[in-house]
């Protein structure tokens, strides 16, 4: 034999994919925290009460080529065609420009939410793009970076216009013509706060009788109305008028802006973003000036950093959910940064004329679909559209839906004898003959001249997209290095580990990635017959059952389109079950002070009263002081909301206790599931006495964080809440099932892994997070332990003593850490003053190690000026990060050039360079400027 044959020893596939110490690197690393095996490590730190009977055992885990023909096999059994439902889904054209170089970028959708705008600016601008295209196009001052969904931002405007109206009433008016799924997720929004939902003809509207009003514009059935008038009447009444708008339909109709509108949302799927059985998309929310302090969601704005340079940065961050709490004016925390950096880029890559001419294509073809309807007979309403009809075929409406899905079209059925038909971007004139066909009507789609159906009056009389950034050259040569410039100055997975506690930023593998672009699963619409979406349904339904082995739920909702919302999607479960048994008065719901800054957000947003719940010195829940409450509260006690493990990061054996003492006065008990990583096969939270938890599976389960968006936060519950899921009582987003089309990353992952390889991530999650606690120990304290001294998945490190020995805050300690090239951990929470590290089980022992060394390296730094070796103020930390510019120049500081660029955890040929200095956050609050700045500014820069 030419070979020496040798024993084979199969390398588990996952471990190479997702778990990054390889089985050497973990002998090194057990040795360090003293353990003599992972399994004793896992005993040290997972107590033995809570740990889960039975292994998770979902079959022989897939290769990667298994797992991307079973994926083709499943999409296969979805049928796309040519869906002109409408209702804010439309086709749309996706340039593969942007398709390459942003959606299937990990450059792009590996990135974190930009906390830390030094090393975020391609993306802050890219999304100040966003905001400036939607600000353009509905003649509005301010717009935020994007929200879940249409409906979403409808029922967040709803209530934005309670709190800024001056108006005494607690009624709120909804436009007939808006799409269902927004009038639906309203009602759902309102009820737990008190608001009456009028739904009406806006003609008739009482405007002295409501807080504020909502219009679809064009409506869910094509009217294009101006609301002029209308919005006036509110006005007099200080009441809100608010406009829910197509933004392509913008492009050439009058803006929400000249209408008067004080508020418009509506969303930019059809920019670009595959329709997705649903989801994601961005949603947009616009208003005047005047209410920018009352807007939910992010903002981009433009600041200067310490050299006086323009730099961006996230603006108005006092009024988001984590520092405010339940004073919160929405738990809004994922937004749809991908999907809305994916728009913005379609406005540049078209330009204001490209758009336009879009719209005007549109609704030509319309046009024509129209008379040739029209002439064939039909009675086509309404006279003014942009895109969308409905035609009156009497007791024919089975018949020609049936022959237009046998032509490969689907129409939307209204009502009993009306049949809608939206046309799109993607409507080719071949569709057109189809539709007709369906009617019975043979003729060529070539027989017209131009003709318009809306009136002067309604034409767009305003200038948009005039900014520079949409008149660039648009060769595909100048957009691939803009795109490629603007991914240069971020840091994303893609380039470093990104240690943040509690955000689980872990591989998004490729091969998970892969079957979100394919037609199969992109291009459904998600309120197509359901034999249609087969290939869903075995995903939707495979992904439930094995979400229900591994937290040992009953059923699984999947429609939270992020955690926030499960959390929300959560509590109305449970006060929807409260209110069926007749106790509608549980209102009071227990959190602990250490929670997560959504949780009392989301409370309040059910209309629950938060007590807060101290913790004990060790950072465990203070289980006399939530006995106390419960029992004080007992009568009204809803429930309480804990995370397990802990937010400081430990197993707290008395969970168990919480659920039964919280069961025991008739409540429920949510258990929020942002720190799963640690959970996975070791234990469960419906195990442990919890009735309702999330998933945040841009979390555990692998879907990218995507600078802020997409996420998903499906909720496990008991049998008993089953009836009370918002497929059952009341829809909390769009879509049937939120964003669906990256459900395909967490099934695949799951495939991917199997049980065994879920648990092993688990394990090795917890192995690196008390390595890099036992590698810091002595250069700083680790504030909660468990009995053993082990951490669980994350580990608080306490940089507050510094402040008073060096005048150094965890502010420095976070920017030095980007000279190294590295994201900070997560600042400040759930201490003030403190890091919380969790660096997941895809990190490799030499990336644990490099991380190491650069704190032990910035301890180092920080002894020099506590024992006066280098100066207080001018030193390599207070003057982090450290930028290309600061090698250029004079230099004046009393350390070198290359302690101050290069210090240890910095590569010195692949080195990532901040784009900007320390960014000045209280100027960019105190002059707020949330657009693209003039192009004079560019020049100077």
């Amino acid at each position: 034999m030419p070979f020496k044959p040798t024993e084979y020893l199969p390398y588990d596939f996952a471990n190479r994919r997702h778990i990054g110490p390889s089985p050497e690197e973990m002998a090194e690393m057990l040795e360090v925290v003293d353990a003599s095996d992972l399994d004793a490590l896992i005993e040290d730190t997972v107590p033995k009460s809570i740990r889960q009977a039975a292994p998770l055992e979902f079959g022989k885990p897939m290769s990667e080529r298994e797992l991307l023909h079973y994926m083709r096999v499943t999409g296969a059994k979805n049928k796309v065609l040519n869906s002109l439902i409408g209702q804010g889904y439309h086709g749309t054209v996706t340039p593969p420009a942007i398709q390459r170089n942003i959606l299937e970028n990990p450059a792009w959708y590996t990135a974190y939410t930009p906390y830390q705008p030094e090393i975020s600016q391609g993306r802050l601008e890219a999304l100040l793009n966003f905001q400036t295209m939607v600000s353009d196009l509905t003649g509005l001052e301010i717009a935020n970076a994007s929200l879940l969904d249409e409906a979403t931002a409808c029922a967040e405007a709803m209530t934005m216009a309670e709190r800024v109206s001056k108006s005494k009433s607690k009624a709120f008016f909804v436009d007939r013509d808006c799409h269902p799924q927004n009038i639906e997720v309203i009602q759902t929004r309102a009820k737990p706060l008190g608001i009456e939902v009028i739904v009406g003809n806006p003609d008739k509207m009482d405007a002295s009788a409501v807080f504020g009003a909502l219009f679809q514009y064009p409506g869910t059935y094509g009217h294009v109305r101006d609301f002029t008038d209308h919005i006036a009447a509110l006005h007099e009444n200080k009441a809100i008028g608010i406009v829910s708008a197509d933004p392509l339909a913008l492009t050439v109709l009058k803006e929400p802006g000249a209408m008067g509108a004080d508020i418009a949302v509506g969303s930019t799927q059809r920019f670009g973003v595959p329709i997705g059985y649903g989801g994601p998309h961005a949603a947009y929310m616009a208003t005047k000036d005047a209410y920018k302090r009352n807007m939910p969601g992010r903002i981009v704005g433009v600041s200067i950093d310490s050299r006086g340079n323009k730099a961006y940065r996230l603006s108005l961050q006092t009024r988001e959910q984590h520092i405010r709490r339940e004073k919160a004016t929405s738990n809004v925390c994922t937004a749809q940064a991908l999907l809305a950096v994916m728009a913005s880029m379609y406005a540049v890559f078209h330009g204001p004329k490209g758009l336009q001419a879009i719209a005007q294509r549109i609704h030509r073809k319309t046009v024509r679909m129209a008379r040739g309807l029209e002439e064939a007979g039909f009675k086509v309403d309404p006279k003014v559209f942009f895109d969308t009809i409905t035609v009156d075929v009497g007791p024919l409406q089975a018949a020609v839906i049936k022959s237009a899905l046998d032509e490969g079209i689907n129409l939307r059925i209204v009502g009993e004898h009306r049949v809608g038909i939206t046309l799109d971007e993607a409507t080719r004139p071949k569709v057109v003959e189809k539709v007709w066909r369906a009617f019975g009507i043979e003729r060529k789609d070539n027989d017209f001249k131009p003709e318009y159906r809306v009136p002067e009056g309604m034409h767009r009389k305003s200038d948009y997209l005039t900014h520079p950034i949409f008149h660039m050259n648009r060769a595909e040569t100048e957009m691939m290095r803009y795109m490629r410039r603007l991914s240069d100055r971020d840091l994303a997975l893609d380039r470093a580990m990104i240690p943040l506690g509690s955000c689980t930023m872990k591989l998004n593998s490729a091969a998970e990635m892969m079957p979100l672009s394919s037609r199969d699963f992109s291009r459904l619409h998600p309120f197509c017959p359901k034999d249609q979406a087969e290939g869903y349904s075995v995903l939707l339904s495979d992904l439930s059952d094995k979400l229900c082995q591994i937290t040992g739920y009953d059923d699984f909702s999947m429609q939270p389109n992020s955690g926030a919302q499960g959390e929300y999607a959560g509590l109305l479960t449970i006060s929807d079950y409260h209110a069926a048994r007749g106790e509608g008065h549980r209102n009071v719901c227990l959190i602990p002070t250490s929670a997560h800054g959504t949780n009392p957000a989301s409370a309040q947003m059910v209309g629950w009263k938060v007590v807060p719940v101290k913790s004990a010195e060790n950072g465990d829940i203070d289980l006399e002081d939530f006995r106390a409450k419960a029992e004080k509260y007992a009568d009204d006690l809803a429930g309480c909301m804990i995370t397990y493990p802990s937010t400081h990061g430990v197993f707290e054996e008395t969970v168990i206790d919480v659920c039964k003492i919280t069961h025991e006065r008739g409540g429920q008990v949510y258990i929020d599931g942002a720190n799963m990583n640690a959970m996975v096969g070791l234990s469960r939270p419906g195990d442990l006495g919890g009735d309702v938890s999330h998933l945040n599976l841009h979390k555990t389960f692998a879907i990218p964080h995507g600078g802020g968006g997409p996420g998903m936060g499906p909720i496990g519950v008991k049998a008993h809440l089953v009836p009370h899921l918002p497929e059952k009582a009341g829809a909390v987003s769009a879509a049937p099932f939120g964003s669906p089309s990256v459900l395909t990353i967490s099934w695949a992952y799951i495939l991917l892994m199997g049980g065994e390889g879920l648990t092993q991530a688990t394990r090795a999650a917890i192995l690196n997070a008390n390595y890099i606690a036992k590698r810091l120990e002595g250069a700083y304290d680790v504030l909660y332990k468990g009995p053993t001294g082990r951490v669980a998945h994350e580990c608080i490190i306490d940089t507050r003593p510094f402040e008073e020995s060096a005048n150094v805050t965890v502010e420095d300690i976070a920017k030095r850490l980007m000279d190294s090239g590295f994201h900070a951990p997560t600042m400040s929470w759930p201490v003030a003053g403190t890091l919380m590290i969790e660096p997941t089980e895809s990190e490799t022992k030499a990336e644990l190690d490099r991380f190491c060394d650069a704190m032990l390296s910035i301890r180092a730094e920080i002894r020099d000026i506590e024992e006066g070796r280098i100066d207080g103020e001018n030193n390599p930390l207070k003057n982090a990060p450290h930028t290309t510019e600061d090698l250029v120049g004079k230099w004046d500081r009393p350390y070198s050039r290359e302690q101050g660029c290069f210090p240890p955890g910095a590569f010195r040929v692949d080195k990532y360079w901040p784009p900007v200095n320390r960014v000045d956050n209280a100027y960019g609050d105190r002059n707020l400027i949330c657009t693209c700045p003039p192009m004079e500014d560019y020049i100077e820069e």
